[in-house]
C-alpha cells in the first residue's frame, strides 16, 4: 500500500492512528511533533501522504504541511486533517490546502477512505 507518515502530539490518538492504517495495509511512521516530521523527512523517509493534526507546540499542522509541500518539494503530498478544532474557519483553512479535515474523535472507515481518495487524488 502505501507510506503515511501521522504527526499528532497526542500519544494516544498517534497509536489509534497507527492501528488503523496498518490493519489497512499501509506502511505507517508515527512521530509525537512537527519537528521530528520534518527530521525524518530531512533523513529521506519521503512519505506517500500525511496525517496531522492541526494544534501542535511550536508548529500546527497546517504550517507543516506548508513546509513539506514548499520547503521540501513534496507540491503534490496528499494529507487529511485530523483535529478536534471545529471552528469553521479551522475547517477552511484545511480545505484550502486540498486536504481532507476529519475532526476528533474521529471514525476510522472515515480516515481510511479520506487516506484512499487523497491517494487517488494524487496520481
Amino acid at each position: 500500500m502505501a507510506r503515511i507518515l501521522v504527526v499528532d502530539d497526542d500519544p494516544i490518538t498517534l497509536r489509534l492512528v497507527q492501528v488503523r492504517l496498518e490493519r489497512a495495509g499501509h506502511d505507517v511512521l508515527c512521530v509525537p511533533s512537527p519537528q521530528k516530521a520534518l527530521e525524518l523527512v530531512l533523513e529521506g523517509e519521503l512519505p506517500d501522504a500525511v496525517v496531522l493534526d492541526v494544534s501542535m507546540p511550536e508548529i500546527s499542522g497546517l504550517e507543516l504541511l506548508q513546509t513539506l509541500r514548499v520547503g521540501f518539494g513534496l507540491k503534490t503530498l496528499p494529507a487529511v486533517f485530523l483535529s478536534a478544532r471545529v471552528e469553521p474557519r479551522d475547517i477552511e483553512a484545511g480545505r484550502a490546502l486540498g486536504a481532507t479535515y476529519l475532526t476528533k474523535p474521529f471514525v476510522a472507515s472515515a480516515l481510511l477512505k479520506a487516506i484512499d481518495q487523497a491517494l487517488k487524488n494524487r496520481g
